[in-house]
């Protein structure tokens, strides 16, 4: 009786990994994360928050939420070239560079996570200016293993990394509608 009580849990245990295999194996190879909140200051006061790895570490939720976290600086402080290797147990271990600014309108990171999960993501600052605010959009985008389409199918991801892009841009706001 037990034989037979643990072998079907195993099978089903067996087949709920096969349906959401089979699930994540539907997904697109590519995600998209994006967030936006709409700040009173011109673009050209909120862009250097952004551009400055410095600064943007002093908002950054994934610095703020793990005060643990070992880092290092190394090309310019601003722009292009502007890189930041961080090691932590709360928010992962990688770097990220400033690739590509268009200022004060735009400014794309490269991102590449080395733990928990390896993952090289293009991350996009977008700022249009609107009267007197400034839409911010933060954006993520990557390829996307079968290990993250699975891990998405059992974990809502958007709403993990849209929870932290929402923080941020908080954060954000807070610093550039200081007087």
């Amino acid at each position: 009786m037990i034989k037979t009580t643990l072998l079907t849990l195993l099978g089903l245990v067996v087949l709920a990994i096969a349906v959401v295999a089979v699930i994540a194996l539907q997904r697109p190879d590519t995600f998209r994360v994006s967030r936006s909140t709409s700040i009173a200051a011109p673009a050209e006061k909120i862009f250097p928050l952004v551009n400055d790895v410095h600064a943007f570490n002093s908002w950054n939720p994934y610095a703020l939420k793990a005060p643990e976290m070992k880092g290092s600086y190394s090309g310019p402080f601003i722009g292009p070239g502007a890189h930041y290797d961080f090691e932590s147990k709360k928010s992962g271990s990688g770097s990220f560079e400033i690739v590509q600014v268009s200022a004060p309108s735009q400014l794309k990171m490269r991102l590449v996570m080395t733990a928990p999960f390896k993952a090289d993501n293009l991350i996009t600052f977008s700022l249009v200016p609107g009267g007197q605010t400034t839409q911010v959009t933060w954006a993520m985008d990557g390829p996307a293993s079968f290990l993250s389409k699975f891990m998405g199918v059992i974990f809502n991801m958007d709403k993990m990394i849209g929870t932290d892009f929402d923080a941020g841009l908080a954060n954000l706001k807070a610093r550039a509608e200081q007087a």
